[in-house]
């Protein structure tokens, strides 16, 4: 297992070293989106109409921060459980999405779609909002601000600490660390 630091734009040509298990400290800029933004990222896909970021190249990050604190851009910045983002990711990595963050196992079919994509899948530390609210420099609401907290934000990251869930390999944490305990 390594660690690597990594620039958010540099994802796309850096998942092809990335290994399950490796830890990133991730900077640059991200997006965040949740459920309900996933569906209108999705209509405005199919309508035609326009996109809140550019899909090629970028990371989602799954949560839904609480307003800043003073002297903070953000508040507590937990990641959500990524499973329910699930009916939408293949088809944004198919659009070229880079990486997605978040926590918990995902379904085979975006594990197929970041093997096909040559894509990665992060995990952050639930219950450690507060902790990786300090890595986020700055945070600015882009669309969808009707939704409040899950409103989709464009976020400058410092060094934010991820885990390598899943890797273009197809290799994922959850998987082989379920083998690892198996009792036949």
């Amino acid at each position: 297992m390594k660690t690597y630091r990594i620039d958010a734009s540099d994802l796309k040509r850096m998942a092809k070293e990335l290994r399950a298990g490796d830890r990133v400290l991730l900077s640059g800029t991200i997006y965040t989106a949740r459920d309900a933004a996933h569906k209108r990222i999705m209509a405005a896909l199919k309508d035609g109409g326009p996109l809140p970021f550019p899909i090629e190249g970028s990371t989602i990050y799954f949560v839904g921060p609480t307003p800043a604190p003073g002297g903070m851009a953000i508040g507590s910045c937990g990641p959500t459980t990524s499973s329910r983002m699930d009916p939408f990711t293949p088809a944004l990595m198919d659009l070229g999405l880079a990486a997605t963050i978040g926590k918990g196992d995902r379904s085979q079919a975006v594990y197929d779609a970041i093997v096909r994509n040559r894509g990665v899948y992060f995990c952050s530390i639930g219950g450690a909002g507060a902790l990786a609210a300090h890595c986020i420099k700055r945070c600015e609401v882009l669309a969808y601000e009707d939704l409040g907290c899950e409103s989709v934000k464009q976020l400058l990251l410092a060094e934010l600490p991820l885990i390598v869930a899943a890797d273009c390999t197809g290799q994922n944490l959850f998987e082989t660390g379920r083998a690892q305990y198996h009792i036949a």
